[in-house]
Order: C-alpha cells, then structure tokens, then sequence
C-alpha cells in the first residue's frame, strides 16, 4: 500500500508522509465512487428517498475517504475522529427527519396555487406520456356583460 514513516518537526511535533501510491489508490476510489454516482443517478430505485439516501450514502464515504486520508484525519487524535462520526451521525438524523417529513406530505402545491387542479404536481416519468403530443387547451371565453 502505501509508506507511511513518523518523523519529528523542528518543533518535536509528529508529522506524517504517505508515499504517492496511497493518494493513487485513494484517488482511483474515489474516481471509481463518481462513476458509482453518476451510474446510480440514472436508476430510479423506487422512490426519492431511496435515490437520496444512495446518493448520500456514496458521497458520505466520499467525504470520509478526503478527510481521513488527504486531511490526515486517521493520523490525528482520536477525538477528531470520534467529532467527524458524530457529525455524520447527527446529519444522518437530521436529514432522515427532512424526507420523512417530505414523504408525508401528499400534495406539494401551494394553498394559492391557480393552475389545473386534474393534472400531477410533478410531471410523469412515463415515457410514453412524455412522447404522446400535447392537446391543445380550450379558449376561455370570457362571460359578456
């Protein structure tokens, strides 16, 4: 993997070297992780909040790979390790309470809204509608005084 030695700084603090093979596979991960993304995005999983949480799932560790190896984060103290899980553990929570609250909501549309009522809030992922043309709406006629 990679060479990793301990030496000390001028001041007697302990810095670290990694050799450039450990950022060449970490970056090969993570090229591999972006491909993983942008692969996911184009399946739908069944529901918005599954593609969320797959998609913040392969960016959670994403993010943790950065930290702990390009920001020296499993080099450091512990309890900046323990910090950095907890985060992710309360954004976790956190965001888990927004898409619930989303998925309970049935109609999205504003209390004001003056549209047509027949018609879905959001558009249809059925590729047949989606190729058939539109029909053209009826004239208002506006009512004679």
């Amino acid at each position: 993997m990679s060479t990793h030695t301990d030496t000390l700084d001028h001041s007697g603090e302990h810095t670290h070297e990694h050799g450039w093979k450990g950022y060449l596979y970490i970056l090969l991960i993570l090229l591999l992780l972006t491909v993983i993304t942008v692969g996911a995005a184009q399946v739908n999983f069944g529901s918005s909040t599954a593609n969320v949480v797959i998609a913040m799932t392969i960016a959670t560790i994403k993010a943790s790979l950065v930290a702990l190896f390009f920001m020296h984060l499993k080099d450091d103290k512990p309890i900046n390790g323990l910090i950095f899980v907890s985060t992710l553990l309360f954004l976790a929570v956190f965001l888990g309470f927004c898409l619930v609250d989303a998925d309970s909501r049935w109609d999205t549309r504003p209390a004001t809204y003056k549209g047509p009522l027949d018609q879905p809030a959001l558009p249809s992922l059925n590729v047949d509608a989606a190729a058939a043309p539109a029909k053209p709406a009826a004239p208002a006629v506006a009512p004679k005084h």
